[in-house]
């Protein structure tokens, strides 16, 4: 019998999809569980594959893996989308896919399974990075197919004897892992509605935040960060300890209205205290290693980076190129960042670096100065060379020019016709 491996959450959708491609495709199921941070017991959700149908149940436990070689190049790139969201979930399924890949070679599948909808993007992650990968290999989307409603899920679940449990209940749709949470559904697809304070698992209301703040110390070598308060820790501790720490000083909530790959607009809450504070750091310590024009350049990057990752081209020679790009960026990006985390807010209260491109005897006004002044003078004039070029034979400013011309453009009065 041909074979298709399944990405298993345990929940409702995925646990319904063993019996239904059983039925609908006649294809034995394999399901693959991976661990990136969620807080389960997949000894209990590898049994529950198994009671659903499942010739054999797989769970890797790929938390490392997930943060080393999909988070840390995401923070070296800087890359939020749209100036917001980290990219939790987002880079979860690159890797989902890899391994669903790697699993279906493993057990001789024909195919792969995912619990995707046909609204999200989820779906073209995951379908486009199969067939980058092995386009050999069939993609079944069941929820994508069968159209069911909720109800009608639970239903089927009921008439198979299947174990849905938490799964048929819930207001929100969520999704997390070491990086960050995401929230969606419920009373949050009205944008006018303030978040209740029950979509939040990992942050505290701000208000119900500590009164005295934390400060911590973030060590970064190579755009990576890798202790904390002087602690060398392993990837997954770095981030739980900030996600505990950060979270609990009700740091961390994103409200995003998104745009979506598939062109609809969406309402999503995020939680990432985590990633917050070390987007904020890297930034700084950017901003003390990195020349100008480096910096300008990879904020135009970590846009694209950004966009790439949301839209599922994390496995193209695209991604190739910018990343090479950003690993050249970052070998000098090492040093140590101070924070004050209070009542929501990040403080970066100071940045320090071996490399740093910070000269004091440069930037000082004060005795010591090493700054040759009397050198600006030829450098005011070669600067504005063109500018008073221009000036002098196009604008025509005589007296009164400089004014005129401020208020040139839509929105100004019109000129005066007469005298005063």
């Amino acid at each position: 019998m041909k074979k298709v491996v399944l990405a298993y959450s345990g929940g409702l959708d995925t646990t319904v999809a063993v019996p239904w491609i059983r039925e609908k495709y006649g294809m034995e199921v394999v399901t693959l569980t991976i661990d990136i941070g969620q807080p389960k017991d997949w000894e209990a959700v590898r049994q529950k594959a198994l009671r659903c149908g499942a010739v054999k149940a797989v769970v890797r436990d790929a938390k490392e893996l997930f943060v080393r070689s999909l988070v840390w190049p995401a923070l070296q790139a800087g890359a939020l989308y749209e100036g917001k969201y980290p990219l939790a979930t987002a880079l979860g399924r690159p890797l989902i896919a890899k391994l669903l890949v790697d699993v279906a070679r493993e057990e001789g599948a024909e195919a792969v399974a995912h619990g995707c909808t046909g609204k999200g993007n989820d779906q073209v992650r995951i379908d486009l990075a199969v067939a980058i990968l092995d386009p050999a290999l069939k993609v079944i989307a069941p929820v994508r197919e069968w159209k069911m409603t909720r109800d009608e899920e639970i239903k089927y679940a009921k008439e198979k004897g299947l174990d849905v449990g938490e799964g048929s209940s819930g207001t929100y749709s969520t999704d997390e892992n070491v990086w960050g949470r995401s929230i969606e559904c419920g009373p949050l697809e009205d944008p006018w509605v303030e978040p209740p304070a029950d979509a939040f698992a990992w942050t505290k209301e701000v208000a119900a935040a500590p009164d005295r703040p934390a400060e911590v110390t973030i060590q970064f070598e190579r755009g990576v960060p890798v202790a904390l308060d002087g602690k060398r820790l392993d990837p997954v501790a770095l981030v739980g300890a900030l996600n505990t720490l950060a979270g609990g000083h009700g740091i961390g909530r994103i409200d995003h209205v998104e745009n979506r790959l598939i062109g609809i607009k969406s309402r999503e809450l995020y939680e990432a205290p985590a990633a917050v504070v070390l987007h904020e750091a890297h930034r700084e310590l950017e901003s003390l290693t990195l020349a100008k024009d480096q910096l300008r350049f990879k904020q135009i990057v970590a846009q694209q980076y950004a966009d790439l990752i949301y839209n599922g081209l994390w496995f193209t020679a695209f991604h190739r190129d910018l990343r090479a790009f950003v690993l050249s960026t970052q070998e000098h990006v090492t040093g140590e960042v101070r924070l004050r985390l209070g009542k929501g807010r990040v403080t970066v209260l100071g940045r320090k670096s071996p490399v740093s491109l910070y000269d004091k005897k440069l930037a000082t006004y004060d005795r010591g100065d090493q700054f040759d002044s009397s050198a600006a003078l030829g450098f005011i004039y070669v600067h504005g060379l063109s500018a008073r070029t221009q000036a002098a034979k196009q604008l025509q400013l005589g007296e009164g020019g400089a004014k005129d011309i401020l208020l040139e453009g839509p929105g100004a009065p019109p000129a005066p016709t007469g005298g005063r």
